[in-house]
């Protein structure tokens, strides 16, 4: 990680001239939609193109009944496929002006996902300690997401641990309002529309130039957050949620 993407210093420098650096005619007009998805590339999160919502609610999959509308990869291959190659995210992004975009998780990065207050209390908690959180992006669904750096790649295969041993809907009185997304999940990375009546988007609030931290550092304070969520506010579309499906 820190050899292929600077590591930890010099890493917002380096991300902010590389930004500066590209040419108007070499940037689409498209709002920023490009070049954030350059610059969470750049970062070092591997993207992939994934569906996007039509007229509301509806998915532009071409599955009846889509389970997870506007949320998931368009290809299969998705694991495979998902790069940090600016060429190609600038191939897809302006042959696809409408698509959303995935990132693969457990390759660079994992991800933290948990209810939105939750997270912004923690959020809050961890920048007053001076605790180095790393990008953050919310939804408009009601969740937050902390990226982190994985877990690592162990020497045996068996000590994989897949994402559906975190965040199973079975598994989520164990893990209150958690889900810890690793090898074999993904998730939307801003900038994202999802389906709904009204603009519903994902964005940053906490950009990619902030390197991955370390996911234990966060955990205590996400944890306690989602405890307490889980409490005051119990949430009953836990389990009506939607998860990650393999497509």
């Amino acid at each position: 990680m820190s050899a292929e993407f600077g590591g930890r210093t010099g890493r917002q420098g380096k991300l902010s001239q590389w930004l500066r650096g590209r040419r108007p005619k070499d940037t689409a007009d498209d709002g920023g939609r490009e070049a954030l998805l350059l610059a969470a590339a750049a970062a070092g999160l591997p993207l992939a193109p994934a569906a996007h919502p039509v007229a509301g609610y509806r998915c532009s999959c071409d599955r009846v009944g889509c389970p997870t509308p506007a949320r998931h990869p368009l290809s299969f291959a998705w694991q495979t496929q998902s790069t940090t190659d600016p060429a190609q995210i600038e191939r897809w992004a302006r042959h696809q002006p409408q698509a959303n975009f995935i990132t693969a998780t457990g390759m660079v990065h994992d991800v933290l996902d948990v209810p939105l207050e939750a997270g912004r209390e923690a959020l809050e908690r961890l920048l007053a300690a001076g605790v180095e959180v790393g990008p953050v992006a919310e939804g408009d669904d009601g969740r937050m997401l902390f990226f982190t750096l994985t877990r690592g790649t162990p020497e045996v295969e068996d000590e994989w641990w897949p994402c559906e041993l975190d965040c199973h809907p079975e598994t989520m009185a164990e893990h209150p309002g958690l889900r810890w997304h690793c090898r074999g999940s993904y998730v939307l990375v801003p900038p994202a529309r999802l389906p709904g009546d009204d603009d519903q988007r994902v964005r940053w609030v906490h950009g990619p130039e902030h390197a991955l931290p370390d996911p234990l550092s966060l955990l205590e304070a996400l944890t306690d957050a989602c405890a307490r969520y889980a409490g005051e506010k119990p949430d009953p579309d836990h389990v009506r949620a939607v998860w990650p499906l393999r497509h």
